[in-house]
This record gives structure tokens, sequence and C-alpha cells, in this order.
């Protein structure tokens, strides 16, 4: 794997404050997709904007949760979508037992774009095992596969860790199973975490570069040239779809523990897309 890090420190004052005022006004950019999740409180999100992924066959992470389709995993809250994770028994239609629920929605089929800003304003859960993610995968993702569609992580985070996010870029390798970049965009110790307002995450992406953004500052970029140079495939340049997802356990942040208080919410105020004017 080839791990490359940059931390960021995020100032405390002014950061996530409501945006939706001038939301779809952006310098040197042209919307061309939106969602402001403004439908009456307990509906469903817009099914012509989103669709879902069901199931909980740990999705190449050993996740523990079962994502569905139901209202009480998903759903419009106060003018966000509120992806809500559950502990609750449930057995997927393989017959397999799962202790959580949540969703994972997607715009595959739907929506994907080449090139552009992807952008989202996102207030996250915090709690040990918990892994909130708004995320892009290759169009092509259904013929040739994982890694080879590319997969571009606008926002991760593990909930042990309030004050740390990531952007990360994922592609097949020449010489190896992946070729991998990560970004930790940190807050300062003192500052408020990620979990207790509202941020906005954000990638910008052309031919020759990817850049990450979280608010007003870019923390992370990987050029083209670079990334095949270290032996990494190029599938930027075609379009990806939108993912949005609370997972629960996985391999990275591990299991929840006693401490982890259910249910745990992500809130989504707007997901936006541009392309340069």
């Amino acid at each position: 794997m080839c791990f490359v890090s940059a931390i960021v420190a995020l100032a405390a004052a002014g950061l996530g404050a409501k945006a939706r005022a001038g939301a779809q006004a952006r310098a040197g950019w042209t919307l061309t997709w939106s969602d402001e999740f403004g439908g009456a409180d307990g509906t469903s999100p817009d099914p012509t904007k989103w669709t879902y992924d069901i199931g909980g066959d740990g999705w190449g992470n050993q996740e523990l949760e079962m994502y569905t389709g139901a209202p009480s995993n998903s759903e419009i809250r106060g003018g966000n979508l509120v992806i809500t994770a559950r502990k609750e028994s449930i057995t997927d239609a393989k017959g397999v037992a799962h202790k959580y629920t949540s969703a994972r929605l997607k715009t595959q089929g739907i929506f994907a774009q080449q090139y552009g800003r992807f952008e989202t304003r996102i207030k996250i859960p915090k709690g040990e095992g918990m892994w909130p993610a708004f995320w892009l995968l290759g169009a092509n993702i259904d013929k040739v596969g994982w890694p080879h569609c590319g997969e571009v992580d606008i926002m991760e985070n593990i909930g042990k860790e309030p004050l740390l996010v990531h952007g990360s870029l994922h592609s097949a390798s020449t010489v190896k199973t992946t070729r991998d970049f990560t970004a930790p965009f940190a807050a300062f110790p003192d500052a408020p975490g990620f979990s207790d307002d509202f941020h906005v995450y954000a990638v910008e992406w052309d031919a020759n570069n990817v850049k990450f953004f979280a608010d007003s500052g870019e923390y992370g970029s990987v050029t083209k040239e670079v990334w095949v140079k270290g032996n990494g495939e190029w599938p930027f340049d075609q379009p990806f779809f939108i993912i949005l997802n609370l997972a629960v356990g996985g391999n990275w942040p591990g299991p929840p523990d006693k401490s982890t208080k259910f249910p745990q919410q992500m809130l989504v105020d707007y997901v936006r897309v541009y392309k340069k004017s």
C-alpha cells in the first residue's frame, strides 16, 4: 500500500454555520445536480435521486450492520436526510442474523458525473465502532469490479476519533492489489469535534488532479502523473456515482463497545454537484 498523509489543523471559530443562503451559487462553478432534502418530515429520500444498497454481507469490510431501505434507517427530518444506525435484531435474505441496521444510499443508475466538485454538509455521529462516509465509485463497477472502477472517499470518519476525518483515493495497481492515498484532516485539540456541528466536505476533480476540502480549506491532493508513476491505474476519467452510508463496525473502526450509544445518526443537510463554468 502506498500511504500518503497530510494533517491540517482546523480553526474552531466560525465553522459549521448554516449554509443554505445562496446555496446553489458558487463562483466559477455551475450546479448540475443536488438534493436539499426539503421533503416533509418522515418521508423517504427522493426515489428519483437515490436508491439503496440492501443486505448484510459485510460489504468487503467485515461491517456488522444490515443495510435496509426502511424509513427507520433513512428519512427526511428538519430539512436533513437522517441516516440512523440502530441496535436491533434482524435476519437478512440469506438467513444470517445481524445485531444492527443502518442505511446506504446511492445514485447508481440514476446520476453519475465525470469531473467537477462534489460537496456535502454533514453532522456525523460519535461512538466507538461508527463509520460514516460520503464517497464515490466508478459507474463501471458492475463491469470491471473493485478496485478497477476506482473509489473517491470524500469524507470518512471512525467514531473513536471525533477530531479527525479522512479523504482517500483507491484504484487497482499494476504491481499489487491496490494503489491507495489517504489524507487526514484534524481539528485543533481544543476545538469541537466534527460530530458536534455540521461541516462541509468536498472534492474537486479534473483530468489531472483530485483535491480534498473540509469547510473552506484544501488539505490533500493527488495528481494523475504521480499516481501512475506509483504503479496505480487511473480510472478517474469516467463518471462516478455518489454513496452516503453509516456503517457499524468493520475492519477499520472495529466493533461498538459498551460506551457506544444507539441509535446513532448522520445528518446530511445537502448534496451538490458542480461542473466548472
